[in-house]
């Protein structure tokens, strides 16, 4: 893709990275401890905005940021985790739905965090293995992307088949029960709220340091019902439909923008069609096999 592919579907593949970043931070809570984040997207915005705070108050570069930027939204998924993760079902939704609404507006009228003029001005990356970060060449930027994904879904995956990840699959499938066989809920419940909003903080850093200036708005919810729609559509709790997930929900609308006005009606119609076809998404997670004669997976 980056030796054939136009500038401009390179910067549309850029954006789409950001997606599949996004979502595989989603997924640890959504898919793999199971409890509904419908604000996300705040995590996001905090990685974004302390990304620009950063550079601009004390001369932290990209590099410097970047990991301070998700441990900063890991502390925030920490602090938001600890009192609302004793909720289920819609009130844990609503909360976290308020979440996302609160950070927005918190940006829009803190003016010295630029208010609703956000923040312009922010530095690209510096130059890396020979690569100049440039708002003109998206190159750069898409090998930057493909890494930190890949990264990213190594990392997960080898969380996923350890203590961690099988705490959070017996949580998502019963939570009384998995207490009961004394598997700590709450701390792992946590431990998904904080890695997932250090996944979308450095999301929201690569973001800013990407578009070079930052506003409120673009932190709406309807960013966050996009991810959330990436981790359903590709598949709840397995990372590679995740990705394949977002991948194809960031580009659909840039392939049918030739549709102007009902662009948006025709990408709910795909979607609709698919859930109804693939309830499970694109690649749903493998279900583990019923122990038969004393063996099984």
């Amino acid at each position: 893709l980056p030796f054939y592919a136009s500038k401009y579907w390179l910067s549309v593949s850029i954006v789409s990275l950001i997606y599949v970043l996004l979502g595989l931070g989603l997924n640890i809570v959504v898919g793999f401890a199971g409890p509904l984040d419908l604000g996300f997207v705040g995590f996001s915005a905090v990685g974004a905005y302390g990304y620009a705070l950063a550079n601009k108050h004390f001369g932290l570069g990209f590099w410097g940021a970047l990991p301070c930027a998700a441990l900063c939204s890991g502390l925030f998924g920490a602090i938001l985790g600890f009192p609302v993760l004793r909720m289920h079902g819609d009130y844990l939704a609503i909360v976290t739905l308020g979440f996302g609404e609160i950070v927005r507006i918190i940006a829009v009228n803190e003016e010295s965090i630029g208010g609703a003029r956000g923040i312009a001005g922010i530095p690209t990356p510096p130059p890396f293995l020979g690569m100049k970060f440039e708002i003109l060449n998206p190159k750069p930027y898409y090998w930057m992307l493909v890494t930190m994904t890949l990264l990213a879904y190594w990392a997960i995956r080898r969380m996923a088949v350890r203590r961690p990840g099988r705490a959070w699959d017996a949580i998502r499938q019963d939570d009384d029960v998995a207490q009961l066989m004394g598997v700590p809920t709450f701390k792992y419940k946590v431990w998904a709220f904080v890695l997932g909003a250090a996944v979308g903080g450095a999301g929201g850093c690569l973001y800013a340091s990407q578009i070079l200036s930052i506003v409120p708005d673009q932190f709406n919810l309807n960013v966050s019902i996009l991810v959330l729609a990436c981790v359903v559509f590709g598949g709840i709790g397995n990372p590679y439909g995740v990705m394949v997930g977002a991948m194809i929900l960031a580009y659909l609308p840039e392939r049918i923008r030739f549709l102007t006005q009902p662009r948006q009606l025709v990408f709910g119609i795909v979607l609709v069609l698919i859930m109804n076809l693939r309830p499970d998404g694109l690649l749903p997670r493998k279900k583990r096999e019923k122990i038969k004669g004393g063996k099984g997976e």
